[in-house]
Formats: C-alpha cells, sequence, structure tokens
C-alpha cells in the first residue's frame, strides 16, 4: 500500500519517518521528496507497506502525530495523473500563438526584428 505523508519538517529524515511507521508493520520503502537543485526536503513523502491492514493502521495511528514540532498529515497516496508539468496556462485550446483575439507571437509589431 503506497502512504502519502506530509507536513513533514525539512529537517524530518527517511530513518525517523520509517521507525514512525515501522511501529505498524514492515516497511518495504521511504521516499522523502527533495528540491532537485537545493537538495533541501520538500516537506513530503511515500511509504510503501505491502501489508494493505498494516498500511491503515499506519494511517490510522499516525495521521496528526506530532514529529518533529509538526502535525503529519498521512493518507493513502493517489494515483499520479497523466498530465505532464505542473499547472498554469499553456496552449489549452491547441492553437499555436495565440487565436483570433490577439496576443500571440509577434503580432502586432511591424517588422522591428
Amino acid at each position: 500500500m503506497k502512504i502519502y505523508v506530509g507536513n513533514l519538517s525539512y529537517e524530518t529524515t527517511d530513518d525517523e519517518v520509517r521507525k514512525e511507521f515501522e511501529a505498524f508493520g514492515v516497511v518495504a520503502s521511504v521516499d522523502l521528496m527533495k528540491d532537485k537543485y537545493t537538495g533541501r526536503s520538500r516537506g513530503f513523502g511515500f511509504i510503501d507497506m505491502p501489508s494493505i491492514s498494516e498500511g491503515q493502521a499506519a494511517i490510522t495511528g499516525l495521521n496528526g502525530k506530532m514529529l518533529n514540532e509538526r502535525t503529519l498529515d498521512v493518507n493513502p497516496a493517489r494515483e499520479r495523473s497523466e498530465s505532464k508539468g505542473g499547472g498554469g496556462g499553456g496552449n489549452k485550446g491547441g492553437k499555436p500563438y495565440g487565436d483570433k483575439r490577439g496576443g500571440g507571437f509577434n503580432k502586432g509589431r511591424q517588422g522591428r526584428y
């Protein structure tokens, strides 16, 4: 069972999280997310527990518990969505460089470039 754990202190280590979850059963893996540029913790991660019943017990037992002065947010992990990237704008209509309302690349310029 894949479990999401959030609201972690940036100083919380994989070993500390593993220890908390192992009180409820076997932990296959702990994967705390880190910023790819700074290496700093992003404050959440995922735990994999092979047993669904042990995973449910961990969720019930740890959700709302304090760890390193932070209240844990523990839930079953949701499936990843198919979309790539993170939110905001983009080319939603499939029309390159804007549409009939204006905007877009190089519209209204008088050959300056």
